[in-house]
């Protein structure tokens, strides 16, 4: 049975893409989420394609970022384009990914990713501030896969 209609109900969905926007608002980044029950693939070359098909690379400064989780299998990884990646400390994407598991081992998914999507957001903003031109090249809305 899939655990995927009530990982988020559709307020905490709401308050998840509300985190997205207000992170992009201070940098040209960009953040998806993409949810799905399942995959029988390793979850970090699974979220790579997942990156892909969503386009993520297409960004200009390569500065996306995907949060995947697969509900069912009790997994997410956090993916960050080229451009970001080359900015970073090594240790951002682990202190993170620890701070998210705190709250997902508590069963709060929706503080997890808010609270990811917007540290996310302020080490983009460092990096990648926001232009006056700057556009929102990625959809804000969370993708979802059964």
């Amino acid at each position: 049975m899939s655990q995927l209609h009530s990982f988020l109900s559709s307020q905490d969905e709401e308050a998840v893409v509300n985190a997205i926007k207000e992170a992009e608002t201070n940098t040209s980044g960009e953040i998806r989420v993409h949810i799905e029950a399942h995959t029988d693939e390793d979850h970090y070359e699974h979220a790579l394609k997942v990156f892909a098909e969503l386009k993520m690379h297409k960004t200009e400064l390569r500065n996306g970022v995907l949060f995947y989780v697969a509900v069912n299998d009790h997994k997410f990884v956090i993916l960050g384009d080229q451009g970001i990646n080359d900015k970073v400390t090594d240790d951002f994407w682990d202190n993170t990914k620890e701070m998210m598991q705190d709250y997902f081992r508590k069963g709060n998914f929706k503080q997890g990713l808010v609270d990811g999507i917007l540290k996310t957001g302020h080490e983009l903003k460092t990096h990648f501030p926001y232009e006056a031109d700057d556009i929102d090249e990625l959809s804000n809305e969370i993708s979802k896969s059964s």
